[in-house]
C-alpha cells in the first residue's frame, strides 16, 4: 500500500511541479490540499489541474470567514505592524493552512505533509512550526531543500518538461502570494535594490498618481475592536474586507515596497498592497488613541511589536501568543465606535472620530477654565516631576565648588 503525502496546493508554480516530482521520487499517493483565504482562484480549475498533474484526489477548503474572524481580526486588534510596516498578509493565512493540512491529513491517514516552500524564506519555518505544534508526529517533505532545482528558472523548465502549464514565465517570474489581506510581490527585477518597482505588477491597487481625482469618506463603526460596519451598513466578515479592498485599491492605498529581516536571517525585498488592510489597521489606531488610556495604550504598542514578531516567525500556536492575544482582548473592552477617514489618492487622514467610551474631555483638553483641571495645578506636578533631575544638577553644582 502507496504512503499517503497531504500537498499543500496552490497551483502555482513551485507547487505544480511537486506533484510529478512526488510521485517520482516517493511513489506516493498524492492528495492536493488547496485552502482558500480569499487568493480569488477558480477552485473548480484549480482541482481539475491537481487532479491533471497527478494527484489522486484534491481538496479546496474554503476558510475565508474562519481567516477573517480567527486571525485577521486579531491583526487589526493588536495593530502589529512588522518591523513597523509590513501587515503580514501572508503570516496571518499560513498557521490556518497548516492547520487544515493536518485536519485533512488525519482524515486521509496521511503521515507525511509536503510544502512547496523555498529553502530561504519564511514559510518553511511557519509551516512547519505550525503542523508539529498540532501534529509533532506527522513527518514533512520539503522539495526544495533535497531536490536538484536551483531557481525558478528551473522550475519552470522542469514544469515544461512534465507538460504542466504554468502562469509564470521567465519574463514574468515575480513571486506572488494573495489572500483577502493582502498580495505580495517578491524575487524578479526587486531583487536590486537599486530598481524601482514596476507600477505594472499591481492587481489590488491602482498607483496612487493613476487613483480617482475625486476625495472619498469612508466611516467604520467598530465594537470593541471589531469592525462591523461600512458607511453605516452591516457587512458579513468577509464582504467588509472585500469592499474595503475596492474602495482602497481604486485610491492607491496601500503599497509597501520594505526591506525586511526574513527569519532565516537574511534581508529580503518585497512589495505588498494591503488595501482592506492599511484602512482598518489606520482607523483602529485611532480609535484606540481616544478609547485607551496613557498608560494600557503605552504597553499595547510594545505588545504590538512582540505579537508581530510571533506573528511573523510562526509562532501562533505558543502560550505567549495565546498570553498576549487575552491581554489585546481586554484592552479592546472599551474600543467601540466611528472613525471617518478621508481617502485620496494614496493618502488616508482622519475625517473625525465618535466613540461613546472616548476619553478625550473636550472641557479638560480646551485651554480654556475647567473644574477638573487648574491651570495652577501645573507648578506642584512640574516640580516633582523634575525633583530626580533637579537634585543631580545641584550635587554637580556643588562637586564644582
Amino acid at each position: 500500500m502507496k504512503d499517503k503525502v497531504v500537498l499543500a496546493y496552490s497551483g502555482g508554480l513551485d507547487t505544480s511541479i511537486v506533484i510529478p516530482w512526488l510521485k517520482e521520487n516517493y511513489n506516493a499517493e498524492i492528495i492536493a490540499v488547496c485552502v482558500d483565504v480569499g487568493q480569488g482562484d477558480n477552485m473548480a480549475e484549480v482541482e481539475k489541474k491537481a487532479i491533471a498533474s497527478g494527484a489522486a484526489k484534491a481538496y479546496c477548503e474554503n476558510v475565508q470567514e474562519e481567516f477573517v474572524t480567527e486571525y485577521l481580526y486579531y491583526a487589526i486588534k493588536s495593530g502589529a505592524l512588522y518591523e513597523g510596516k509590513y501587515a503580514m498578509g501572508t503570516a496571518y493565512a499560513r498557521p490556518l493552512i497548516a492547520k487544515k493540512l493536518v485536519e485533512i491529513a488525519h482524515k486521509e491517514g496521511a503521515k507525511f505533509i509536503c510544502h512547496g516552500c523555498t529553502g530561504k524564506g519564511n514559510d518553511q519555518v511557519r509551516f512547519e512550526v505550525g503542523i508539529a505544534s498540532i501534529d509533532p508526529t506527522i513527518k514533512i517533505i520539503a522539495p526544495w531543500r533535497i531536490w536538484d532545482i536551483k531557481s525558478r528558472e528551473d522550475a519552470i523548465d522542469y514544469a515544461n518538461a512534465k507538460g504542466i502549464e504554468v502562469a509564470v514565465t521567465k519574463e514574468k517570474i515575480y513571486s506572488r502570494d494573495k489572500n483577502l489581506w493582502h498580495l505580495s510581490h517578491e524575487g524578479g527585477d526587486l531583487e536590486d535594490l537599486r530598481n524601482e518597482h514596476k507600477t505594472e505588477m499591481y492587481q489590488m491597487t491602482v498607483p496612487p498618481e493613476m487613483a480617482k481625482d475625486e476625495v472619498s469618506y469612508i466611516t467604520i463603526e467598530f465594537e470593541k475592536g471589531i469592525p462591523v460596519k461600512l458607511n453605516d451598513v452591516a457587512y458579513s466578515p468577509v464582504e467588509l474586507v472585500k469592499e474595503l479592498n475596492k474602495i482602497g485599491g481604486e485610491n492607491g492605498i496601500g503599497i509597501v515596497d520594505i526591506v525586511e529581516n526574513r527569519l532565516v536571517g537574511m534581508k529580503s525585498r518585497g512589495v505588498y498592497e494591503t488595501p482592506a488592510g492599511t484602512i482598518l489597521l489606520t482607523a483602529h489606531d485611532e480609535l484606540e488613541r481616544v478609547t485607551i488610556d496613557r498608560q494600557t495604550f503605552g504597553f499595547k504598542q510594545q505588545v504590538s511589536m512582540k505579537y508581530a514578531e510571533l506573528v511573523y516567525n510562526g509562532q501562533w500556536f505558543t502560550p505567549l501568543k495565546e498570553a498576549l492575544d487575552a491581554f489585546i482582548d481586554k484592552t479592546q473592552e472599551e474600543v467601540s465606535g466611528k472613525v471617518r477617514l478621508k481617502v485620496y489618492k494614496g493618502n488616508l487622514l482622519v475625517a473625525g472620530i465618535d466613540s461613546p467610551n472616548a476619553l478625550y474631555d473636550e472641557e479638560i483638553s480646551s485651554f480654556g477654565a475647567s473644574e477638573l483641571y487648574d491651570h495652577k495645578d501645573a507648578e506642584g506636578f512640574i516640580n516633582l516631576f523634575g525633583l530626580p533631575v533637579k537634585t543631580k544638577a545641584l550635587m554637580k553644582l556643588k562637586n564644582q565648588k
